[in-house]
């Protein structure tokens, strides 16, 4: 009997307590996103994404982005990109300073906004929590 009243209260408490996690909000991140890459993107990236041909990748609709790690470009945002890269089949190899000055929630934010902007489609989140283990 103690064992049926321990399992139940157990499982209360997993049901109950999980009413307090909250997923993560990935409408709010994309729309923080969009202040953030303004500010620090947008002058190399473009508003639109399409970014400067010759010097600047595009971000809109950057077959680069989907076929990179998510940990491989939050890596780019923390540490800069030196050397040639191709997106959507041109080769850039103009410096991008590291943005590790950011705060992970910026960077996730960012990340977000980019994923979710100009044809690109992800509906699963980068995390602070991510950007935070990148970090290490």
């Amino acid at each position: 009997m103690k064992k049926i009243v321990a399992g139940s209260v157990l499982l209360l408490l997993m049901i109950g307590g999980s009413a307090f996690v909250q997923s993560y909000d990935l409408p709010q991140s994309v729309a923080r996103g969009k202040e953030l890459y303004v500010t620090y993107c947008q002058n190399c990236h473009m508003e639109d994404g399409k970014g400067v041909g010759g010097a600047f990748p595009p971000l809109a609709k950057a077959d680069y982005l989907k076929k990179q790690p998510v940990a491989s470009i939050i890596a780019i945002l923390l540490k800069g990109q030196n050397g040639e890269i191709t997106v959507n089949g041109v080769s850039y190899n103009t410096p991008m300073m590291p943005l590790d000055y950011l705060t992970d929630e910026q960077i996730a934010d960012i990340l977000n906004y980019t994923y979710n902007s100009w044809g690109n489609k992800s509906v699963k989140a980068v995390t602070p929590a991510q950007v935070k283990k990148a970090r290490q």
